[in-house]
């Protein structure tokens, strides 16, 4: 049968081990998750998938061997296993937790209560009589019914047999088939999945069983589960397949640990660690689980397997970067560079070496060795992009006039140039026209939130008259990683404590993937500290504000609160976007490709095919183009025209101006954007969106404005159908779907206007003049190439 495309990424980490728990309809239990992971599965709709099995004591030997199959079967993929049992010890499940690093035990009376209420939405039922030959994972992109293998039975008739393997899908589940399977009786589930209609064929490669195998007859080479039955008798293909499984804990984890290609970070962790105390692990597996550990912000663990690794090896080019990396990451930056020199001694290492230590040294302050280094790197490899973008942004150039220093407000954001996000492009200016027209070094001394504040640094921020500090999702774990504060601003408490200057935090969103991992212990020390020492707190949505406050005393909660994103007003704070203008028969589609995994799940193939329909739909009343706010935005329109056909115009926004970017938006008739400023920027121009949900925060804007129904989940069965269904209620009547844009963004408005009053105390700001001009460009504006409208504002 066709399945979905695999998805790009398999990140999402796994559940400590639970206690076992009773399965019933009444109760839908939330999967367990790690104390640092963020599950906000219920807002963006990402699916919850498991493995299930049920096994009593004398099919527990066989659970093990299945267990085993299923990792060496696709060592990338790690979902929850859930593991159904009459109610055994605890004791009697020690094996299982070995070989698995996401068992979640449950107690149940038999199999079939797979298709209760288990709190996951897609279970994968197998059997401890099955082994797995290959990756499960089209399994996992199916979205409807319940899929099973119709077995060969006498008569001629395919039956689907009680014990064979299931894909259900909690949503068809409904009384009727469960009463129906309580009902039992010879191929019970076939009748009732056939009777309810929800039975959706899978060939016969993913339940084959072997007793067709005759006369020593091999395993088919497309086998992807073998269903063994009673225990094969030794020297049968069968049995030789089940016995490649049937290791013992050791060698199975040295089975794992050498396989080639991907593995998934949860099951590296659980199969190599601890290492042997005998001998001395292979360094590329220490360097492997060293990465494991940096990319789940475990950066100490990192560094002490990376520093045993290095100690009498100077020669490991690929360990010194990755220790460099993490030891920045632990704002340990003067030991961060002596390894990342080290590193650059390879050829093979060198230029992305260079890099990290351009890197470093801007963080630190230093722009001319910065410079030095990037040019190193250039040396070393002419093409390496990352050394390129360094390079231009610390060579020499005439600074911009500033005034004097107890007339300007300090701007702590991130500012982004070159080919960056273009909605981290808008957003600065957005925040500094809040404070009047003037957004150029006359009034405003910029500080990069990812720069270290170090003395000199504190000293310039006290001489001015305030702080502001975002907008944008600062509070993110693993963009510019610091162990000084644990979120985006790289501050240490003493130095905070020392600010005397006023302190504003301005828009800032809380913005963790659901299922993302990261250490709450700085971040909570470090929020703490800003919440008490600023004289505004405000947050970009009230999904965030709820999110922050549950970090904080309560003593604190009340300081915080909610300033919406400058961005979504931007017709009150630049006259020339309030006018009257005529827009074009056009319909815009933005997608983000950071962090996939946490984004898409196994959904990928999924989102693709609803949106090449959705596409074609809208296509048939409006031209669709393509808005990519990043070069890597540009994949999905790669990957329309290669599984679809489809070809879309891009409009290259990270090419283009605020100006310019505020213009392309205005003039459309619809955005449908996954990024959160591709919803915000449109909509505080008036222009109608529709949010492709991947990330909490853009169901956390659409609550704020009393339309949740502008969003639709990226894992929505009927994507497709929804998007083509909302974009033709905006084109049939355009003019109320604008007027219900603008009427809602008042609301943004007078929360801002009440905000910025209270704000001109602080600063001690003269009230605002009449807005009559125009705004001047951002400093690092470049011209525009490609856009397929005129550029009016410029002639």
């Amino acid at each position: 049968m066709n399945t979905p495309a695999e998805p790009t990424d398999d990140r999402r980490p796994g559940p400590a081990p639970a206690q076992s728990v009773p399965v019933s309809d009444a109760d839908d239990r939330k999967r367990p998750q790690p104390a640092d992971a963020d599950d906000r599965s219920a807002v963006t709709g990402k699916r919850r998938i498991a493995f299930a099995a049920y096994a009593d004591e004398d099919r527990m030997p066989g659970l093990l061997v299945l267990l085993r199959s299923l990792a060496l079967a696709d060592p990338a993929v790690c979902e929850d296993f859930l593991l159904l049992h009459p109610g055994l010890p605890d004791s009697a499940l020690d094996a299982a937790r070995r070989l698995h690093p996401r068992l979640v035990p449950r107690i149940a009376e038999s199999r079939l209560d797979a298709f209760r209420a288990t709190g996951y939405d897609t279970v994968v039922a197998l059997g401890p009589d099955m082994i797995v030959l290959r990756s499960l994972r089209p399994l996992l992109a199916l979205r409807t019914g319940v899929a099973a293998v119709p077995q060969p039975a006498p008569g001629g008739r395919r039956l689907v047999r009680d014990d064979g393997l299931l894909v259900i899908q909690r949503q068809d589940v409904t009384d009727d088939l469960l009463d129906a399977l309580a009902e039992g009786g010879e191929d019970a589930v076939g009748r009732a999945l056939t009777e309810a209609g929800i039975l959706e064929p899978l060939g016969s490669p993913y339940d084959f069983p072997a007793d067709r195998l005759y006369d020593g007859v091999p395993v088919p080479g497309s086998t992807v589960v073998l269903h063994l039955g009673e225990d094969p008798a030794p020297g049968t293909p069968a049995h030789e397949a089940r016995e490649r499984f049937a290791l013992d804990d050791a060698a199975f984890r040295a089975a794992y640990c050498a396989l080639p290609g991907p593995t998934h970070p949860e099951l590296l962790l659980h199969c190599a660690l601890p290492f042997p105390e005998e001998g001395r692990a292979p360094v590329d597996l220490v360097r492997r689980v060293a990465e494991v550990h940096r990319q789940q912000g475990r950066y100490d663990e990192a560094v002490a397997l990376l520093k045993a690794a290095v100690a009498d090896r100077p020669d490991l080019p690929r360990c010194q970067e990755a220790l460099g990396i993490s030891l920045m990451a632990l704002s340990r930056y003067e030991e961060a560079e002596a390894h990342l020199l080290l590193a650059t001694v390879s050829p093979d290492f060198a230029a992305r070496a260079y890099g990290q230590l351009a890197r470093l040294a801007w963080l630190l302050g230093r722009t001319e060795d910065a410079a030095a280094y990037a040019r190193e790197g250039l040396d070393a490899d002419p093409t390496d992009g990352n050394c390129h973008a360094w390079y231009v942004r610390t060579r020499s150039a005439e600074a911009p006039g500033q005034g004097p220093a107890d007339e300007q407000l300090a701007h702590v954001a991130l500012f982004a140039d070159g080919q960056e996000n273009a909605g981290d492009k808008v957003l600065p200016e957005a925040v500094r026209m809040c404070f009047g027209p003037d957004t150029g070094p006359a009034r405003w001394h910029e500080r990069s939130v990812h720069r270290l504040v170090d003395e000199p640094a504190l000293e310039e921020l006290n001489a001015r008259r305030g702080i502001v500090v975002g907008g944008g999702g600062l509070f993110l774990p693993d963009t510019a990683p610091n162990s000084n504060s644990g979120w985006q601003w790289n501050i240490p408490d003493d130095v905070l404590a020392r600010i005397t200057a006023p302190l504003a935090v301005f828009a800032v969103g809380y913005n963790v993937f659901d299922g993302q991992r990261y250490r709450r212990e700085r971040f909570g020390e470090s929020l703490r500290a800003l919440v008490a020492k600023s004289a505004f707190f405000g947050l970009r949505n009230h999904g965030s504000v709820d999110r922050v406050r549950e970090l904080l005393p309560e003593e604190l909660r009340d300081r915080v609160r909610y300033q919406p994103c400058p961005t979504t007003v931007a017709r009150h704070l630049d006259p020339g976007l309030d006018d009257g203008v005529s827009r074009d028969d056009t319909v815009l589609v933005n997608c983000a490709y950071d962090r996939a995994g946490l984004r898409f799940g196994h959904d990928y193939g999924h989102f693709l095919a609803e949106s090449a329909a959705a596409v074609r739909a809208i296509g048939e009343r409006a031209e669709v183009r393509y808005a990519a706010h990043m070069p890597a935005d540009e994949k999905f329109v790669h990957d329309l025209r290669r599984e679809h056909g489809i070809a879309l115009p891009v409009e290259p926004l990270y090419l283009f101006t605020n100006d310019r970017i505020r213009e392309l938006y205005r003039r459309t008739r619809l955005v449908i954007g996954m990024r959160g400023h591709a919803g915000m920027i449109p909509f505080g121009c008036g222009t109608p969106i529709v949010s492709l949900v991947s990330h909490p925060k853009l169901a956390y804007f659409l609550a704020d404005i009393g339309r949740p129904d502008w969003g639709v989940s990226v894992h929505d069965r009927s994507l497709g159908a929804r998007l083509a269904e909302r974009a033709a209620a905006v084109l049939d009547d355009h003019g109320a779907a604008v007027a219900d844009v603008r009427g809602r963004q008042e609301h943004l408005w007078s929360v801002t206007r009440a905000n910025l009053a209270e704000l001109r105390g602080v600063f001690g700001l003269p009230d605002p003049a009449p807005r009559s001009t125009r705004v001047p460009g951002p400093r690092a504006a470049e011209g525009a190439r490609g856009l397929h409208l005129p550029d009016t504002r410029t002639k």
